[in-house]
């Protein structure tokens, strides 16, 4: 039914006479049903409300008043952080490497490249209470807190020499006691050196311990993996993280970086076709994958390995034009000696040599792995020449040498007919402040007494027991050699050392090997009066050592005796005379217990006064 506009004003005066006369509502806005008819009843309107506000403030902010309330009390409570002497040192940002702290950060890593260790560490202590102190990044030592960067690189060092069981040690530890949770970073580290070390089973559970912990998917991660797996011979293993990875990504893999372990896991089952669509799926014409320097790397290997060295070299090509440092970086260290390997395996060595002295030309600078990987390319292909002149390339470029480099030259040398050679690169091994391993020392050795070089093995073995820890086998092998000779006096004396280094077992079993050289000649006896002298020798040693435990206790008792007061010992002259006397007669023995009774009874003495 409609209404006329004289009868709806009318309803409408009347009910906005009737919202007069309610009760306000009780929230902080009042209902408004139309406008406001003048500017200065808005204006109103906005005061009474400013005025409820400030009566009835929101609980959002008596929230926050609450909070900064009860933080106001505890700083009030405690101290703050840097002025509390116990607390240690916080970690500094990375904008404090600057000016002179940059450059001391720079000198200290220039000696560490050197492997001058020893001046580096005596440099950065001195720093330490100079004006130029090292930050953080330089070093974590003299009470400053480490922080992400040192215990990865603890980590890292471990799995590096070989110590994983340690690396995981301080991963526990650093996972219960450190203020501070792994990041990223400390996955890959971990994950890396556990699958280089042959721990692939370790490297999933922290895979899946990183997982846990709600951490983005990372395709390097998954790398590492299924690049442990294909070393395995897993084929299955290398596809089932493939899929894995697919899925948690929605579907699509985005990092080129696992492609060329996939491609070897396809390669292993005999899937020739589905590796190279793969290899285009990476790196073929308009294809939008990301690929960074490893990801060329990877692929480059599974070329190489499979027979596919022609495509190899042509995606090489593509990588050095590419490479466009800083902007583009598709090259790296990695990279060269992948294609020395295959240059190598294609038995095009010269071809290989050439690629290799082209690294600085991409600012890639060889380090002592890659000129090792080159020489036992060399060497084992009978080039030692060519190896020995790589070998002399290394000092000009500053890099040192280590066992390694040492034992392929020393080994090579000696297939050559160069024994001489031989012993002098371990010489120059020994003279560079390297310290070879036993199994180094043992090829030494033997191959000197197959070409009858007697003596020379003899002075290196004279010249090694010393800084070596011998086995009884070595041991036995320079006996028997210099029995074989009729140099029985030389077989005595090692036995003479023998016995006084305690570091061998000298048991019945060796005894009798001994006596079996020295029965040749009827001087098995020799060896029963040298064991018995040392017996004696020995036993003497023992006795001047009990001996002068016995002076010392003595002199300690004697000392004692004459710093006590003489109250405590009575005041009667004639006693103490007699007493003197007594003890200048008594004999040790009874001097001793004289001693040890006086001892209690000033014992007794002192307690009854202290007492009283």
């Amino acid at each position: 039914m409609a209404l006329s506009k004289a009868t709806f004003f009318t309803h409408l005066r009347a009910a906005v006479i009737q919202h007069k006369h309610r009760r306000p509502p009780s929230s902080t806005v009042s209902l408004r049903l139309l406008s406001f008819s003048s500017p200065e009843e808005a204006a109103a309107e906005r005061r009474r409300r400013k005025r409820q506000l400030r009566i009835e403030p929101p609980l959002s902010a008596l929230n926050r008043s609450q909070q900064q309330q009860q933080q106001q009390t505890q700083k009030s409570q405690s101290p703050p952080y840097y002025l509390n002497p116990n607390n240690p040192k916080l970690p500094e940002h990375v904008s404090a490497l600057n000016g002179n702290r940059l450059n001391l950060h720079n000198k200290i890593l220039t000696l560490i490249r050197e492997n001058d260790l020893d001046e580096a560490a005596l440099y950065t202590r001195h720093s330490i209470y100079s004006n130029c102190r090292p930050t953080i990044f330089t070093i974590n030592a003299a009470g400053v807190v480490p922080n992400i960067i040192t215990h990865n690189l603890v980590f890292q060092t471990y799995l590096d020499c070989r110590k994983p069981d340690t690396a995981l040690e301080h991963y526990k530890q650093f996972l219960n006691d450190a203020p501070m949770n792994p990041s990223p970073t400390t996955y890959r580290i971990l994950i890396k050196g556990l699958v280089d070390n042959g721990k692939l089973e370790r490297a999933l559970e922290i895979k899946e311990e990183m997982d846990s912990k709600g951490l983005a998917t990372d395709p390097l991660v998954y790398h590492y993996l299924m690049l442990g797996h294909a070393r395995n011979s897993d084929s299955d293993g290398v596809i089932r993280l493939y899929e894995d990875l697919k899925e948690k990504l929605g579907g699509v893999v985005e990092d080129g970086v696992v492609f060329g372990c996939l491609m070897k896991g396809y390669f292993l089952k005999g899937m020739e076709k589905e590796a190279m669509e793969s290899f285009v799926e990476a790196v073929g014409e308009g294809s939008k994958k990301k690929m960074s320097a490893i990801a060329f790397n990877s692929v480059l290997d599974a070329l190489n390995k499979n027979g596919k060295f022609d495509e190899a070299l042509k995606l090489f090509d593509r990588m050095r034009s590419e490479h466009n440092p800083p902007w583009r970086l598709s090259v790296n260290l990695g990279s060269f000696n992948v294609m020395v390997d295959g240059y190598c395996a294609q038995g095009r060595f010269k071809e290989a040599i050439e690629v290799f002295g082209k690294m600085g030309e991409y600012r890639c600078s060889p380090d002592t792995l890659s000129y090792n990987n080159l020489i036992e390319q060399l060497c084992n292909n009978g080039m030692l020449v060519e190896a020995e002149e790589v070998y002399g390339e290394m000092e000009g470029k500053g890099v040192n040498p280590d066992e390694f480099t040492y034992g392929l030259l020393m080994d090579t040398c000696f297939k050559e007919s160069r024994p001489d050679d031989a012993a002098g690169y371990f010489r120059k091994m020994v003279d560079s402040g390297l310290r070879p391993n036993l199994a180094v020392y043992n090829r030494l050795v033997d191959g000197l007494v197959k070409i009858g070089k007697i003596d020379e093995a003899k002075s290196f073995f004279d010249l090694m027991v010393k800084k070596l820890k011998m086995d009884v086998a070595s041991y036995q092998f320079m006996m028997k050699v210099l029995s074989d000779e009729g140099r029985l006096d030389e077989v005595l004396q090692i036995v003479d050392t023998l016995l006084d280094d305690n570091g061998v077992d000298f048991d019945e079993e060796f005894q009798e090997f001994v006596k079996g050289l020295l029965r040749k000649e009827g001087r098995e006896e020799e060896l029963t009066k040298l064991m018995e002298e040392k017996e004696r020798q020995k036993a003497e040693a023992k006795a001047k050592e009990i001996e002068a435990a016995e002076a010392a206790k003595r002199s300690a008792r004697a000392a004692v005796a004459s710093l006590l007061p003489s109250k405590l010992f009575g005041n009667k002259d004639a006693d103490s005379e007699a007493k003197e006397s007594n003890d200048a007669n008594a004999s040790e023995p009874e001097l001793a217990e004289r001693i040890t009774e006086t001892e209690g009874s000033v014992d007794g003495e002192t307690k009854n006064e202290v007492t009283a």
